[in-house]
């Protein structure tokens, strides 16, 4: 499965010919940025509100994370124009003229024209069909709406590859500058072991420095210089890189956590090793590391 940036764009337009006559057009639009969960809004007329639902349902089949965007513009043209009667209304001007004639000897009104002519009888209204998520007007909201995902997902793969390609390279870049760091380690710690003795041997009349003490001391330093856990982490997050790198899709969150670790393990490395080698080599790992974190906020 390809890696998928967060950031993307993708639109549809189609046409068709309603059974009524009318013309239908719909296009959609669909953007998405970087955010944390997945977040989808939906700006459509109000009319075809009834789908929203089922837009919903459709971009979280298609897409993990990101703030989404969908802008759904639909105009419906020509075709023979569509009437209800109100019962509810029609029955209550039937009671209320039965009433006045009654009470004023009146004749009843019995000209279905009259009654129908009255305010609020008839009333426009929509295909029951397209405002019930079914029939020819949703099938082809929704069919635009899925063309339009289709687009944004094959730009999110394009970025998504070429992220991919970046955070591959930035792996190989720490994996490089941990290899340097691992083979300055043995030096430091001759340098200061040296050094310990040259301090002691100046000390060692006045102080009485023993064997012993020398010994303890030169203990305790290698262990403070100890950063070889550091350094097997370091390449075993590279692996887990790889492998996240190598399975795709939604893998953003995760490698999120692993560029976290990655920076902690050094800044670890960088305060055991005071040594200027090494700090000149923890300072591009840093860089490449921070390189890495921000890439990896941009993947679904």
């Amino acid at each position: 499965m390809p890696l998928l940036s967060m950031t993307g764009f993708g639109a549809a337009r189609a046409e068709r010919a309603l059974p009524d006559g009318a013309q239908l057009a719909v296009r959609a639009e669909i953007r998405t940025v970087n955010h944390k969960h997945l977040q989808a809004k939906v700006r459509m007329p109000q009319d075809y509100g009834v789908l929203e639902p089922v837009l919903d349902k459709l971009v979280r089949s298609k897409l993990a994370r990101g703030s989404v965007q969908v802008s759904l513009d639909i105009a419906r043209t020509g075709g023979a124009p569509m009437f209800d009667v109100d019962e509810a209304v029609l029955n209550r001007y039937v009671e209320l003229q039965r009433e006045v004639a009654v009470r004023h000897g009146l004749a009843q009104v019995d000209s279905v024209e009259k009654l129908l002519g009255l305010p609020g009888v008839i009333a426009q209204k929509r295909a029951a069909e397209g405002i019930q998520g079914t029939g020819p007007e949703a099938e082809l909201v929704i069919s635009v709406m899925t063309d339009a995902l289709a687009a944004l997902v094959e730009m999110r793969g394009v970025e998504g590859d070429a992220m991919e390609r970046d955070l591959r390279l930035s792996a190989d870049a720490i994996t490089s500058l941990v290899a340097d760091i691992e083979a300055c380690v043995p030096d430091i710690l001759v340098r200061h072991k040296a050094r310990l003795v040259e301090r002691v041997a100046e000390l060692s009349d006045n102080a009485g420095v023993t064997e012993a003490d020398l010994a303890r001391e030169i203990a305790l330093l290698a262990d403070r210089l100890d950063v070889a856990e550091e350094i097997a982490r370091l390449k075993s997050h590279v692996d887990q890189l790889d492998g996240l790198l190598t399975k795709g899709g939604a893998v953003g969150r995760k490698l999120d956590f692993l560029a976290q670790e990655f920076f902690r393990e050094a800044n670890t490395i960088g305060s055991k090793c005071s040594d200027s080698a090494v700090a000149h080599l923890v300072v591009d790992l840093k860089t490449q590391v921070e390189r890495l974190r921000e890439q990896v906020q941009n993947v679904e």
